[in-house]
């Protein structure tokens, strides 16, 4: 009986601290993105106003938002897996694959534009500082 009440209170806790812990990496995905964008408009907003060449800026900009959506993307996987990890039905358990996948192509082809674009916009840079 005794084992019964502490098991029913320690899952309780379980619970009521994975639900934190998803709020937490929700909202530090948001927090991320929030910081991306401003971050990428500063740079752009900058070089537009101060420079002639505004599809560099276009592009450092869209490198520097690339990186934190990658980054939200990877806290929102871990809030789905915490979410799902309480939850043992087959189709919450298919839903958080099918997130999981979708996420996970997202941030591989994010990835992939941004390898592709970085030597471009370092070329540009250092032909700059050059000048």
């Amino acid at each position: 009986m005794l084992l019964d009440g502490i098991e029913a209170e320690l899952s309780g806790f379980v619970i009521a601290l994975n639900g934190i812990l998803t709020g937490f990496c929700q909202l530090l995905a948001l927090f991320v993105i929030a910081i991306g964008v401003t971050r990428a408009l500063v740079i752009y907003l900058k070089d537009a106003l101060f420079r002639p060449q505004t599809t560099e800026a276009f592009q450092r900009g869209r490198l520097v938002m690339g990186y934190s959506f990658s980054l939200a993307l990877s806290f929102l996987i871990g809030a789905t897996i915490l979410k799902t990890m309480i939850s043992s039905r087959w189709d919450d358990i298919a839903r958080l694959a099918a997130i999981i996948a979708v996420r996970t192509v997202l941030n591989y082809l994010l990835l992939q534009a941004i390898s592709k674009a970085s030597p471009a916009v370092e070329e540009t840079m250092a032909a700059d500082a050059a000048k």
